[in-house]
Order: C-alpha cells, then sequence, then structure tokens
C-alpha cells in the first residue's frame, strides 16, 4: 500500500475526523467563554470590588506613572500586567470546569451502553463444530 493510501485510509477515520471536530469547536468555545469572562463576569467582580477593571491593574517596572492606563503603560516599558492574569486564570478554571462536565456527563453516558457479551463456552463448542464440519 503506497504512503498516500496508507495516509488517507488514517485521516479518513472516525477518531482523526472527530478530533478535528473537536479542536475546532473547542476553538469556537473558548472564545466564547473569553468574551463571557471579559465582558460579563469580570465586570461584575469590579462592581464588587468598588468598580475597578482588572484589565487595567500592573505593577510598573520602569518608573511609568501607575495612573496611566496598561496599554499606555506598555507603551513605556514593562509592566507585571497582574491583572490581565487575573482575568484570564479565570477564564481556565470556568473553561476547566466546563470541560469537566461533559466529560463526565460523557462517561456516564458511555457506562450506559450495554456491553456485548463475550462469548459463551457453548457458542464456542458449537462454532468448533461447524468448523470442523466445514473442513471435511
Amino acid at each position: 500500500m503506497g504512503m498516500m493510501q496508507e495516509f488517507k485510509a488514517f485521516a479518513i477515520k472516525g477518531n482523526v475526523v472527530d478530533l478535528a471536530v473537536a479542536v475546532i469547536i473547542g476553538g469556537a468555545f473558548g472564545k466564547i467563554v473569553d468574551s463571557a469572562v471579559k465582558d460579563i463576569i469580570m465586570p461584575i467582580v469590579g462592581k464588587i470590588f468598588g468598580g475597578l477593571d482588572f484589565a487595567n491593574y500592573y505593577l510598573p517596572l520602569n518608573n511609568q506613572d501607575p495612573t496611566l492606563p496598561l496599554v499606555e503603560a506598555q507603551k513605556l516599558g514593562a509592566v507585571f500586567a497582574y491583572g490581565n492574569f487575573i482575568t484570564i486564570a479565570i477564564n481556565f478554571l470556568i473553561l476547566a470546569f466546563i470541560i469537566f462536565q461533559m466529560v463526565r456527563i460523557l462517561s456516564k453516558l458511555k457506562k450506559d451502553e450495554p456491553v456485548e457479551e463475550a462469548a459463551t463456552a457453548e457458542d464456542i463448542l458449537l462454532l468448533r463444530e461447524i468448523r470442523d464440519s466445514l473442513k471435511k
């Protein structure tokens, strides 16, 4: 079998196609979670903590004015942008929790599927008899 035929057989297997679909859906889902955290959750958390915008929390490392917005401070030199890190960490936790729940549900569904019974000794004996009679 040529290499192209082997690759074609590999590429059209269900697992590879399923993985490709999962990566695409996961990327889109990640954008949804990112938007939910950035546009919905973090503004609420910021409001609870006194109307603060976590995305602009940073420590200046190059003697910048700490009252500058993060983007402006980054233009003037290095900053330790811990507010952005907090936002991304919350994003990760939400995404990890949702994926955990999805895996948990899928594993419960797989447990409910009936498992094929292994061939019993009686079935094996019958199959051997048929094989032996066909040999004759």
